[in-house]
């Protein structure tokens, strides 16, 4: 639902603010109390706000865990999804969170493909068919400190790999 959508209002409006807007009304990601507030061009950096609220805040006032979780959870592989487009499969594998220190206050994180990981990415799904491949994402406070670190493991391959390795129809 979300893909047809997003190719349909792709005629009128940037990849960049359907991006933005899309997650931020989207009901499943409202609930992670996640927001997008900035997300480039060629959607190579997103970033987001995780502010503190009555709605995410935990027994002891810091940010509930699995609301730093959610916020991160879909990011990087609808972000890759689109930066790779429809050729490419991608789903989140695996991520580690490991907890650093509570967020008594507002957490923020940007998601970042540079150029030349783009093109590793490529050249080894061209050459291996299919791929896992990890980034570190640093869950901050405005200044840097960190809450918390996560390791997520993306499973990228061809869209014509991976459905003959499931047995599918091309």
């Amino acid at each position: 639902m979300y893909e047809t959508l997003f190719t349909f209002l792709n005629r009128y409006f940037k990849k960049a603010t359907l991006f933005k807007v899309g997650f931020n009304l989207s009901p499943m990601y409202k609930r992670s109390c996640g927001k997008i507030i900035f997300a480039s061009e060629d959607l190579h950096v997103v970033k987001i706000k995780i502010p503190l609220s009555y709605k995410n805040r935990n027994y002891v006032g810091s940010i509930f865990g699995g609301s730093l979780f959610a916020a991160t959870d879909p990011i990087y592989m609808i972000q890759l999804m689109q930066i790779l487009g429809k050729d490419y499969v991608v789903w989140d594998k695996k991520t580690d969170i490991k907890f650093k220190r509570p967020a008594y206050e507002h957490a923020y994180a940007t998601f970042e493909f540079s150029t030349a990981e783009i093109n590793e990415i490529l050249k080894k799904v061209q050459t291996e068919n299919e791929i896992d491949y990890t980034k570190i994402l640093h869950i901050t406070d405005k200044n840097g400190t960190v809450f918390a670190e996560l390791d997520k493991t993306l499973y990228i391959a061809t869209k014509a790999y991976y459905k003959e390795k499931r047995g599918m129809k091309v």
